[in-house]
């Protein structure tokens, strides 16, 4: 009897060839893509809730943090030589050349953030892998549509041990900065009131 099924063997990028392609042209310049695991992704389109999110929790990492970290926004991360992604924010080490010879690395990463509307599985199930495997110790998946903060830590190369999630009138502090508290609600968007 024939095999009927197909095992595809995918070609795989590096960041190095990536970043060749990006300098050649071949992304438009509308394009919106990233580097995960050897696979160039789209990235999907934000909402406003998204972008709502995205803008206060960078406001509020930044009026927080001052001047003990870093905090970019939609910036590529390296995580290894097949994974670039662009998280909606990574707070990072304060680099003297504000990162202008490389893109910030695992060990230079403090605190990664996603904002999830339509992403969230990505957030929770690619992504939370690829960075696990990196090491990244702490990495919040913030939900905008269930109004939560899903909180990964203790990474491994088979994925996170802990996963927990905090509603929105939970407070929260990052590993690498426990004195402060902050709570969920003030980075998710307001509730039009009716």
């Amino acid at each position: 009897m024939q095999n009927t099924e197909t095992t595809l063997q995918l070609r795989l990028w590096t960041v190095e060839e990536y970043h060749r392609m990006a300098e050649a042209g071949i992304f438009g310049a509308d394009e919106r893509v990233e580097l995960l695991e050897g696979k160039i992704i789209w990235m999907i389109a934000k909402g406003t809730a998204h972008r709502s999110a995205v803008g206060r929790t960078d406001y509020l990492l930044k009026n927080i943090l001052g001047e003990r970290a870093w905090v970019s926004i939609q910036d590529p991360i390296k995580l290894n030589d097949r994974s670039e992604p662009e998280p909606d924010i990574a707070v990072v080490k304060i680099d003297p050349l504000d990162y202008a010879d490389h893109h910030p690395t695992p060990s230079e990463v403090y605190l990664i953030i996603e904002v999830a509307d339509s992403s969230l599985k990505l957030d929770c199930v690619t992504k939370s892998q690829a960075y696990s495997q990196a090491g990244i110790t702490d990495y919040w998946v913030l939900d905008v549509i269930n109004r939560q903060l899903q909180v990964f830590r203790q990474p491994t190369p088979q994925g996170y041990e802990s996963k927990v999630v905090l509603a929105e009138d939970a407070t929260i502090a990052p590993l690498e900065f426990p004195d402060l508290q902050i709570a969920v609600l003030d980075m998710l968007p307001p509730v039009k009131k009716s």
